[in-house]
């Protein structure tokens, strides 16, 4: 399985809280939690069997054996998994045993879900296309009027009228659209309502992509930008691949590649190697 890097700096252990009054906080009677002064609310054992009750429920209901063989093995993933170098904590001062536990049990959702993440591809015999019961197809032609005050530009090659220009990347990957003859046609996901569901620290949350471009080699590229990479994005990109292969395996809608770019100048090359392969 992938590394877990869990970032201090994007930890927070301190913090004001105020009482509000009518909606407003009464800055007045400002008082402080900080999270070192409970340090025997986190327990490591306490912190292990906490992640593995959130893991057991996120798996019980597709675990057709014993119930009680899959919490035993649960913890033992728990507890293996803290312990080995799969969990980079960039930080000398974080390492103090105590300072960890505190970042653990502030980031123990993220913990699970990378977890839980692995113990579904495990366990996954195949994946299957579910299907909108109201819309199960959607279609570009869809689109309906929509008015902004951004910055946009007339298409070309896309059935919607206008691209909007929320980023100077997002005009680089249009322009590129535009001019590029691999691309046979493209759509900014924008008002289109096309996403994947994917968890994160526990919750379920919509993945949008930035673009759906149609290539000359007949496949579909979903194409994302993005400044910085984090573990949320991870999480994104994994439900992407699993949502890909399912399409793919599922067969009647062409082809479909998925692939993130970090750089501006990294656009054309992403573009034009699912192109040509």
């Amino acid at each position: 399985m992938e590394a877990l890097t869990l970032d201090p700096m994007q930890t927070p252990i301190h913090a004001d809280i105020a009482p509000a009054l009518a909606g407003q906080a009464d800055l007045s009677k400002i008082s402080e939690i900080d999270l070192e002064k409970a340090v025997d609310e986190f327990r490591l054992q306490n912190l292990i069997f906490r992640a593995t009750r959130k893991l057991y429920l996120q798996s019980a209901d597709t675990f057709a054996g014993d119930k009680q063989y899959l919490a035993v093995q649960l913890i033992r993933l728990v507890e293996q998994f803290l312990a080995s170098d799969k969990l980079d904590i960039p930080s000398l001062w974080h390492q103090d045993p105590v300072r960890r536990r505190i970042l653990l049990a502030m980031n123990m959702d993220t913990v699970v879900g990378h977890l839980s993440r692995f113990v579904r591809l495990q366990n996954t015999e195949k994946l299957a296309a579910c299907f909108d019961q109201e819309q199960p197809i959607g279609s570009t032609s869809a689109m309906r009027t929509w008015y902004t005050t951004k910055p946009c530009a007339p298409t070309e090659k896309s059935q919607i009228s206008h691209v909007v220009y929320d980023s100077v990347w997002e005009k680089a990957v249009a322009d590129l659209c535009e001019k590029e003859p691999a691309v046979l046609a493209w759509a900014k996901n924008d008002h289109l309502d096309f996403r994947v569901r994917y968890l994160y620290r526990g919750s379920s949350r919509n993945f949008v992509p930035d673009y759906l471009i149609r290539l000359d080699n007949g496949k579909t590229l979903v194409l994302e930008v993005k400044g910085q990479d984090s573990e949320q994005n991870r999480a994104k990109r994994a439900a992407m691949a699993a949502w890909v292969q399912a399409v793919n395996e599922q067969s009647g809608f062409g082809q479909w590649c998925f692939d993130v770019v970090f750089e501006p100048a990294r656009i054309r090359d992403t573009v034009m190697a699912h192109g040509k392969s």
